[in-house]
């Protein structure tokens, strides 16, 4: 993968932390589903998910781990001092814990099954990722678990769309990273 692609995916990763955090402060609860709602930024961290497997692609382990730490610090500065109604913490405390600890879980499922299935090892890792970031987000900002089918329904159709985006991509890219 071209480091300018890469470079691609992170601008994509960080941007998604940023407007998953303006989302939520400006719009509140979005539908995602008949019947389901979930907090605005669903769609945008739908996203992080998958950006930051494609960053690990670009930049390894290391550079993932780095990624991760500067969105926990993004995500904290973007939502300083925004508490929501009914909320255990600061939306910057829950957006930072819960991003840190999901994004984690995510890069540790990913790691484990990306050389041999990588869209497999993408699917396995939002999973992971999608109901950490969802239960811990909830439970810190909101204080409740009410929204937690809607926002993991939202952050699916994300993921999904997201990778029917890149299968065709991966598949355009991969004989020209086999010829180097």
């Amino acid at each position: 993968m071209s480091r300018a692609l890469g470079w691609l995916w992170l601008s994509g990763y960080v941007g998604t932390i940023v407007v998953a955090n303006w989302l939520i402060e400006r719009f509140g609860d979005v539908p995602v589903f008949i019947g389901l709602t979930a907090p605005a930024g669903v769609y945008a961290a739908g996203l992080a998910f998958t950006f930051r497997d494609l960053t690990h692609e670009a930049f390894g382990r290391r550079g993932a781990l780095g990624a991760i730490a500067a969105g926990g610090v993004l995500s904290w500065l973007v939502s300083d001092g925004v508490t929501l109604p009914g909320g255990v913490v600061s939306l910057a405390v829950a957006s930072s814990t819960a991003f840190l600890l999901s994004e984690l879980a995510d890069l540790a499922v990913y790691s484990r099954f990306r050389a041999r299935y990588q869209i497999g090892a993408l699917l396995a890792s939002n999973v992971v990722g999608i109901w950490i970031d969802s239960a811990l987000f909830l439970l810190l900002a909101f204080g409740s678990l009410d929204l937690l089918i809607g926002q993991v329904v939202g952050k699916w159709w994300v993921t999904l769309v997201a990778v029917a985006l890149l299968w065709p991509v991966r598949a355009r890219l991969l004989p020209a990273e086999r010829a180097r």
